[in-house]
Order: C-alpha cells, then sequence, then structure tokens
C-alpha cells in the first residue's frame, strides 16, 4: 500500500443536496448488507427534523450522515464513509461536525444504534467518545440481530469550567 493513501484528508461538511444521491446511494451499498433504498433516503430527508450531510474531498463524496433533530439530543440514523476514505480521519470529521451542534443548554447528547455484529462501527464510535448504554433487543426489521444504543454527551470546555474561590483563602494571602 502506498503511504500516501493512509493520510488523512480534510474534507468540506455541507448539506446533502439531491444531486449527491447517486454517489451517497453507492457509499451506503458497499458499506451495508442491508441498504436503504433511494426512497428511503428520500422519505427520511422530507422530514422537517431530519438532516442530511455529506463529506466532500475535491469534488466526490467521500462519507455521509443523516440525522435527526430532537429538542434535547441528536440522533444519527445513517452514517457511511466510502471505502477509498477509510481510516483516513473522514468520520472523525463527521463527527466533529455533529458534536459541535451541542450544548449544555438544548441538545446535549448524541445518539444511534449499532448492529451488534458490526464491530468495526462500535469501536470507530468508541473512539470517537460513543459509549454504549443499552442493548435493543431484535431491534432490526431485516433481522433479528440485536443493536447497541450508543450515546456521546456533551462535555463543558475546560476553559468554561469555574473553579470555586475560596474567600478565606484569598484573604489570607
Amino acid at each position: 500500500m502506498n503511504p500516501q493513501e493512509k493520510q488523512d484528508v480534510c474534507v468540506h461538511i455541507r448539506w446533502m443536496i439531491r444531486r449527491d444521491m447517486s454517489e451517497v446511494l453507492g457509499i451506503e451499498t458497499e458499506s451495508f448488507e442491508f441498504p436503504w433504498s433511494e426512497e428511503d433516503f428520500i422519505r427520511c430527508l422530507r422530514q422537517r427534523n431530519c438532516i442530511g450531510m455529506v463529506a466532500e474531498y475535491d469534488d466526490q463524496v467521500a462519507g455521509f450522515m443523516i440525522y435527526e433533530l430532537h429538542r434535547n439530543r441528536l440522533h444519527i440514523l445513517n452514517f457511511a464513509v466510502a471505502a477509498d476514505f477509510g481510516r483516513r480521519g473522514v468520520g472523525r470529521q463527521m463527527i466533529e461536525k455533529l458534536t459541535g451542534k451541542l450544548s449544555s443548554q438544548r441538545r446535549n447528547r448524541i445518539l444511534l444504534e449499532v448492529r451488534e455484529t458490526n464491530l468495526a462501527a462500535q469501536l470507530f464510535f468508541r473512539d470517537v467518545g460513543f459509549r454504549a448504554v443499552a442493548v435493543l433487543r431484535d431491534f432490526y426489521d431485516d433481522t433479528t440481530e440485536d443493536a447497541y444504543l450508543m450515546q456521546y454527551r456533551y462535555q463543558t470546555p475546560q476553559r468554561q469550567i469555574r473553579v470555586p474561590v475560596n474567600r478565606i483563602s484569598k484573604l489570607a494571602s
């Protein structure tokens, strides 16, 4: 393998548009045993609270994510990176984009389900800060497979954490 093939790439993350659909479907088909159809994508994206985003590199869709906005959380419904861009930082950049939308006041967590047999996804999401919080028995329509419910919680940036001031020690110094 060429060493350059493993280097991280910097992607532009933007809203998904209709023109992206053929590339998104290609990534979906190569990524999943039970892929979403074009109708599944369209039905989901027509809902008011459903957002589609793509990671673009050099005019090519390198990955995508579909998520729902809820009152106090985001819920990832579909997330995939093209095989050519695997392990090159694309998924991490997409998650960073999503975690940047969290705050302590409003949406403070991201949820998603991962198939019990999808070890690569479980490890990826664990590495970017998600934790398995529940097992969902017989979760999928297409199989009797269980899913892990994984969650990422917003953390206050270190610079915003206030240390209480002890006025007695202040007076003593």
